[in-house]
């Protein structure tokens, strides 16, 4: 009687919890689906999309209900196949080895050991791009914080963090939303919405430019000064992830949102040469991918090599909704 009074009196006294629903955590029993998908629904042997030529893809989809929002990926190629990383903006990382029968195998589930906050509330892991070195050192971005984290190859472990000044004031939900590691080794990173101060734009073709805050590390974003230079984006677009090519260009991935519900994105290149402090620069279009060809919420971009010819990888965000998918699609990039 008296144990039966004791919790009477707490269920009574104590309030029910009233906070943020705890982060959701990858299982420890990996399982992935793939479906091939069509670059065209209406013409399934298409393969051109503007500079690009489709190579394959498929949607992913897990029993797993932590699986799916996927805001970034690397892709490193390898005797066996392609090693493909996938991170979630909720700090779930997948990967799995893709061979030309586009079945995963090798699939890990791994959650961030360790990053802003407590890892508590969604916003504690909002990691929203990632970058990867030769020796698998892994670089992620986090909005929200608006700083960069290194981990051991594997997320085995965090190693350092660091919240840089310069992008102290970049907004809450705009900030180091894609990272780069260029062949150099130096790293660029580009502001989803921080706009250049006083700055406006528009191109000699007629289209109304906006432009977006963006820094050059000279090397190791944890432990190196970033200075500030600007990119431009067509209005309705914001940078949602770059990547860098073999020969030290940087390939942008924008993407744009229409009502009743559609996704456009455009893969952009910026030359070397254009990637230096104070500079003021915008991307040759290469690609358009919008309805009615096969669209979703990319914010994914990663490049491999293969038989010399440069790789362009992209992955969709789902935002775990049901009206959304996670595609992973493979292109080569003719020009």
């Amino acid at each position: 009687m008296r144990l039966l009074f004791v919790v009477l009196a707490v269920l009574l006294l104590v309030p029910g919890w009233s906070g943020e629903e705890r982060l959701a955590l990858l299982g420890d029993r990996p399982q992935l689906i793939a479906t091939p998908v069509a670059l065209d629904p209406a013409d399934p042997h298409r393969r051109t999309l503007g500079a690009l030529t489709y190579l394959g893809g498929v949607t992913l989809r897990s029993l797993d209900p932590a699986f799916g929002g996927y805001s970034s990926l690397t892709v490193v190629r390898r005797a066996d196949g392609d090693r493909v990383t996938l991170l979630s903006d909720g700090g779930n990382a997948v990967a799995f080895t893709l061979g030309s029968d586009w079945r995963p195998r090798g699939l890990r589930f791994v959650n961030l050991p360790a990053g802003p906050g407590i890892g508590w509330e969604k916003r504690d892991r909002d990691s929203e791009s990632m970058a990867i070195d030769p020796h698998g050192t892994i670089w992620v971005g986090f909005e929200g914080a608006n700083a960069i984290w290194r981990y051991a190859p594997g997320f085995a472990r965090a190693e350092a963090q660091r919240a840089p000044a310069a992008m102290a004031h970049w907004p809450d939900n705009g900030g180091p939303e894609s990272l780069a590691r260029l062949p150099d080794g130096r790293f660029v990173t580009i502001s989803e919405q921080r706009h250049v101060p006083r700055a406006r734009w528009r191109g000699t073709d007629g289209v109304r430019l906006a432009s977006r805050e963006a820094l050059i590390f000279p090397g190791d974003p944890i432990t190196t000064t970033p200075r500030r230079f600007a990119y431009l984006v067509a209005g309705i677009y914001d940078p949602s992830d770059a990547t860098a090519l073999p020969n030290g260009d940087l390939l942008v991935l924008d993407r744009a949102f229409r009502l009743p519900y559609r996704f456009s994105n455009r893969l952009s290149r910026i030359p070397a040469a254009a990637i230096r402090p104070g500079a003021v620069t915008r991307g040759a279009l290469l690609a358009t991918l919008d309805a009615p060809l096969i669209h979703d919420n990319f914010e994914g971009v990663a490049t491999t090599t293969e038989a010399g010819r440069t790789i362009v990888w992209l992955v969709s965000d789902d935002n775990q909704s049901m009206l959304q998918r996670t595609l992973l699609l493979k292109f080569r990039l003719d020009r």
